[in-house]
């Protein structure tokens, strides 16, 4: 069986200020390190709204639609940017992580990384922040939930920025584990080990500026994968971003490409124990070009590994 690979071309559309970090050369670096890879390539559908109304109100849904503008920039936020393709790649985004669910559940592919922009694990309830509109892993851990009838979904967010769009979303939903390891302190300031959802669901691993591989493979064999072996989850979903290698420029953690290596390989090993592989993956951060491409495929021939 193979790695599922889902992108669209409207996600190339979402274009951002000159200048901003979150741009299309990300997606087009990565796809085209991706190029070489053997994956079953799909691509992405539109969401649903009946989809999106699992972790947004109707309300948030049309403000987005609504302010998309015909020509330029709408500035949602401080970093946050509507263009006129904004929304058609926000619903594929969206609809890219539910396919892979429904690929990943009905044994179409074994694991699945989605290629996708905007990135989407900072997205809350009702509010667009941190370059996201809808967020994709929570709506990807809802959908396994409600649409296929899973009992139990674990979420791990590697990416550098706490996803605190993730931790809002599943903040009172009992099926879903949320695990996040991020830079402590940085943006957007939540994340602390404190935090831990009205169900006991949320493990923050907070990781101080200038740490490296080494604090991070300590903090997730001490406190992830026992929660992960604990919970027993039928799906892992992971929302990986890549800013915390040491060449990005938003942040301050010292990853090298050989780390995300080291923890794909070890949630996909997890995966393989308790869910029978099933992992759907979702880009989040990721801001040097060149970091995120090597990171990104590295992350993806690991799943790929695991899925022969």
């Amino acid at each position: 069986m193979k790695t599922a690979l889902l992108t669209h071309a409207d996600c190339l559309a979402h274009v951002t200020p000159t200048g901003h970090p979150e741009r299309v050369a990300r997606l087009e670096h990565i796809l085209h390190a991706l190029e070489p890879l053997e994956l079953q390539r799909v691509t992405a559908p539109m969401a649903a709204d009946d989809d999106l109304l699992r972790i947004h109100p109707a309300d948030y849904i049309n403000q987005i639609r609504g302010d998309r503008p015909t020509e330029g920039f709408a500035q949602i936020d401080g970093d946050t940017f509507l263009s006129p393709g904004s929304v058609d790649a926000a619903y594929r985004a969206a609809g890219a992580v539910t396919r892979a669910v429904d690929l990943v559940l009905t044994g179409d592919a074994e694991n699945a990384f989605c290629a996708i922009r905007p990135p989407g694990h900072h997205a809350e309830k009702d509010t667009a922040m941190g370059f996201c509109l809808f967020g994709n892993a929570a709506l990807a851990a809802k959908h396994a939930l409600d649409h296929h009838g899973l009992s139990r979904v674990a979420v791990v967010d590697f990416d550098v920025h706490h996803g605190n769009g993730t931790q809002d979303l599943l903040w009172d939903e009992r099926r879903a584990l949320v695990i996040t390891s991020q830079q402590m302190p940085l943006w957007p300031g939540s994340g602390r080990p404190d935090e831990t959802g009205d169900f006991d669901t949320i493990v923050n691993i907070p990781l101080g500026p200038g740490s490296g591989g080494g604090e991070m493979r300590e903090g997730y064999e001490r406190l992830a994968f026992p929660r992960l072996r604990a919970f027993k989850p039928e799906l892992i979903i992971i929302s990986a971003g890549f800013d915390a290698h040491q060449d990005d420029p938003l942040a301050s953690l010292n990853w090298a490409t050989a780390d995300f290596a080291w923890l794909t390989r070890e949630i996909c090993t997890l995966a393989a124990e308790l869910c029978e592989g099933r992992i759907v993956s979702t880009l989040e951060g990721g801001y040097d070009l060149n970091a995120l491409a090597a990171s990104t495929k590295a992350h993806v021939e690991e799943l790929i590994k695991a899925a022969q």
